[in-house]
């Protein structure tokens, strides 16, 4: 079970979805911790030094569908090594 999740589905233009982004990058490039503008409220989140990205994209149906994940452990930064060699992706 999550502790939390939190999904937000909306149509953006090509330049709202670049400010998106580029905030997103800002915190990435940071570090520590982010405040993401998400529609009419923010998302704050502690972003360790490092993480693990998956990109994915999916062509059909007369569309294409661009993924970007980010995962990192919420354990405290010594346990987090243990954590991510449990992960069975």
């Amino acid at each position: 079970m999550k502790d939390l999740e939190f999904e937000q589905k909306r149509t953006l233009t090509r330049l709202e979805a670049a400010d998106q982004l580029a905030a997103l990058a800002a915190a990435l490039r940071h570090g520590g911790r982010a405040e993401l503008e998400l529609g009419p409220g923010k998302l704050t989140l502690h972003i360790p030094d490092e993480l693990r990205s998956e990109v994915e994209v999916e062509v059909g149906d007369g569309q294409i569908e661009l993924e970007i994940e980010l995962k990192w452990s919420t354990a405290p930064a010594g346990e987090a090594g243990a954590a991510a060699g449990d992960d069975a992706d």
